[in-house]
């Protein structure tokens, strides 16, 4: 029985969009044909004890790596050819191509027969620097396929590509959970809980960090409160930008309107986009295109959720808007821009139901996890 390996340094229990990506692609293969080597998420008692719970209720093989993240090291390539060798695999995917898949020819020559490698916003990034993007034209030439979010990365990383390289390219974004995010999700209970039951709820999903723009939608709040007094900017999640964030709502006048809520479980994430009235995340590109949204994920949640959303103009998040039918894109940076699209929809229920079902109906046709995770099938 013909078995893929799984090569990656995002893999849950560690958070992030590009973690869930590869578990729910997992989740939808045959467990008996799959093994997963991961790097370990947390170094100490904790993070074993959290990892060791994870990889135990997992229908496939989890190996973990001693060290927290997997580089394409004679260590790490000779580890990753034995368990392609003991397990029997014939198809190898790199959950992320740089830098793993630097790793493929060695795996080709231990009996890889198809090699598939996915690229995501820091492939884009690595297109752009002569010395990465060397590197990435070899994990081009050393791998049957890699595939890309969107256009934008697409057009990005093709460049720094053979020609060759560049046509075998294939399209796998991430998918929506369109049965865990869907208008009834429990969004009520949340705004009960948080007090906003009357009020219109701007509501932004994502990970505290510049690039994500909850800056903007502080410094837009004075303009959305002018037409809506009673407008609130619900900001769910955590990271390292929550303190800025916090003085800056301060200094804007507008703490009394911005809740935060910190890091939310998985499990409640469909019940906060379920909050909002209108998703916004009006996410920017930084460090002169070094640090660039990939897809933005979230903004196909909210659609799945039935709300329209506004998003930043950052590499391939307009990939994740029907522009004027899902929604809105907005330049990233520009709180007047997207204080003038939140406004509008606030203020018009029949175009927020408008976008809303777009939005749904446009992720059960396109986003589905099953149709992509298919796509991978025949691509391994």
């Amino acid at each position: 029985m013909d078995k893929t390996l799984i090569v990656t340094n995002d893999f849950p229990p560690r958070p992030g969009g590009i973690q869930a990506f590869l578990h729910n692609m997992a989740l939808r293969l045959d467990p008996d044909r799959v093994v997963v080597y991961a790097s370990s998420w947390k170094r100490g008692a904790e993070g074993t004890a959290a990892t060791a719970a994870f990889d135990a209720e997992q229908p496939f093989t989890v190996v973990r790596d001693r060290t927290t993240m997997l580089l394409p090291t004679p260590r790490v390539t000779r580890r990753a050819t034995e368990l392609l060798r003991a397990h029997g695999c014939s198809s190898v995917w790199f959950g992320a191509a740089a830098p793993l898949g630097l790793m493929g020819p060695a795996l080709r020559e231990a009996g890889a027969r198809r090699l598939v490698a996915t690229t995501h916003g820091h492939e884009a990034a690595w297109a752009q620097l002569p010395a990465s993007r060397q590197l990435l034209r070899r994990i081009g030439e050393g791998t049957d396929t890699l595939t890309y979010l969107g256009e934008y990365t697409r057009s990005r990383i093709a460049a720094a590509l053979s020609p060759a390289a560049a046509r075998r390219m294939v399209q796998l974004p991430p998918g929506v959970d369109e049965k865990t995010f869907h208008p009834d999700s429990g969004g009520a209970e949340v705004r009960a809980r948080l007090g906003l039951t009357e009020r219109p709820v701007v509501v932004c999903v994502s990970r505290l960090v510049p690039r994500k723009g909850q800056d903007t939608l502080i410094l837009a709040m004075p303009a959305i409160l002018a037409a809506q007094p009673d407008a609130v900017l619900l900001v769910v999640g955590g990271g390292p930008y929550e303190d800025d964030l916090r003085r800056l709502a301060a200094r804007t006048g507008v703490a009394d309107s911005v809740r935060f809520t910190g890091p939310v479980p998985w499990s409640e994430l469909p019940a906060h986009y379920g909050a909002g009235d209108v998703f916004a995340m009006p996410c920017r590109t930084r460090r002169g295109g070094l640090d660039v949204e990939g897809l933005g994920i979230v903004y196909l949640e909210a659609s799945a959720t039935g709300l329209p959303v506004v998003a930043g103009d950052s590499g391939g998040a307009p990939d994740a808007v029907l522009d004027g039918e899902t929604g809105w894109v907005v330049r990233g940076g520009e709180p007047g821009e997207a204080a003038e699209r939140i406004t509008a929809l606030l203020g018009d229920a029949e175009l927020r139901r408008r976008m809303g079902e777009r939005g749904r109906a446009w992720v059960e046709e396109k986003w589905r996890w099953d149709l992509l995770a298919e796509r991978l099938r025949e691509l391994l």
